[in-house]
């Protein structure tokens, strides 16, 4: 097996096993029983990331060259609420999978631990652009789980001759993804209010953040890249290198929408701790494998939004 991908049940698995075998790669991908993969040509498995024997038993069977760590407790406001859940997935299950590893013998693979952008946290000024170099003073429960997660992957990297390569993704958005999120909420919404099954009134939290946004579908393509070209033991952002406000995502889904729709402030999607702003310097990831970003923000909120008016019968624009 040339890849396995840890956690490809959630919305961007899918998305990298279709890179991968693309590029003519044998894949293999971990889900929870109650997800569903449905990829013809890649193997799927069923993993509990609290027991690492059954790690260590995959692993020894099918010893993939390459190991995709993507499972995660990714979604902030649920940190805040169950950050039990959120300690137990994204740092033991971190864990064990390093240790599921070293447990097999002559094996050396090359791993990938995803993490996150928002592990900067609360910036000094004038630190956007936020280089790898930047200090981390995570803002939630999430962001510390992450932060905790690239730790531990540099010390093993380090300590054990590892080829783990570490990133942290910045917010990713597409087809698929979870209306827990933003882009996918806001979609959503419109599509629903189009559809008729909604009134034309958008709820929302804090429109004010800033935040780096990317096609899930360029963001995968940078992790196939560092795996084959970033160096062991580093760092890498993934990101477009460019922030927007909240606001400016809501205006450019209002401006693709037929419905004239008002906007309101719902205290329920307000989060207790909120980082102002949050981009990419994303200079290291282009200098070390050449990428860069193929799709523009409003292509790819237009395809969120078409796809939810599909499924709604709505005409697409």
């Amino acid at each position: 097996m040339d890849s396995l991908i840890i956690g490809a049940g959630g919305f961007v698995g899918s998305y990298l096993i279709q890179e991968l075998m693309s590029a003519g790669k044998s894949v293999g991908a971990t889900k929870l029983p109650h997800e569903s993969i449905r990829i013809g040509g890649c193997e799927v498995f069923d993993l509990d990331l609290a027991k690492e024997h059954e790690i260590r038993m995959l692993l020894q069977t099918h010893r993939p060259a390459q190991i995709y760590h993507l499972a995660a407790q990714s979604s902030v406001a649920v940190s805040w609420k169950d950050p039990e859940l959120t300690v137990d997935v994204n740092i033991k299950g971190t864990l064990h999978l390093l240790e599921a590893i070293r447990s097999v013998e002559d094996y050396y693979p090359r791993i990938l631990l995803v993490g996150s952008g928002e592990e900067y946290g609360y910036l000094r000024g004038g630190a956007c652009p936020i280089a790898e170099t930047e200090a981390l003073h995570p803002g939630n429960i999430y962001a510390v789980t992450k932060a905790c997660q690239n730790m531990i992957g540099s010390v093993y990297a380090r300590a054990y001759g590892m080829g783990i390569v570490m990133v942290r993704a910045f917010n990713h958005i597409g087809v698929g993804q979870s209306p827990q999120f933003v882009a996918a909420d806001f979609a959503l919404q419109i599509a629903e209010m189009e559809a008729g099954f909604r009134a034309p009134v958008m709820k929302v939290g804090n429109l004010a953040a800033k935040r780096d946004f990317s096609d899930v579908r360029d963001v995968v393509r940078a992790y196939a890249l560092l795996m084959e070209k970033g160096r062991a033991g580093d760092t890498y952002n993934v990101g477009s290198g460019h922030a927007v406000s909240i606001q400016e995502l809501l205006d450019i889904l209002l401006d693709q929408s037929t419905e004239s729709i008002a906007v309101e402030q719902d205290p329920a999607r307000m989060r207790p701790s909120d980082v102002p702003v949050i981009e990419a310097d994303v200079t290291k990831l282009r200098e070390d494998t050449g990428w860069y970003a193929e799709y523009p923000l409003e292509e790819t909120l237009r395809t969120m939004l078409n796809h939810n008016r599909r499924n709604f019968g709505v005409p697409v624009k």
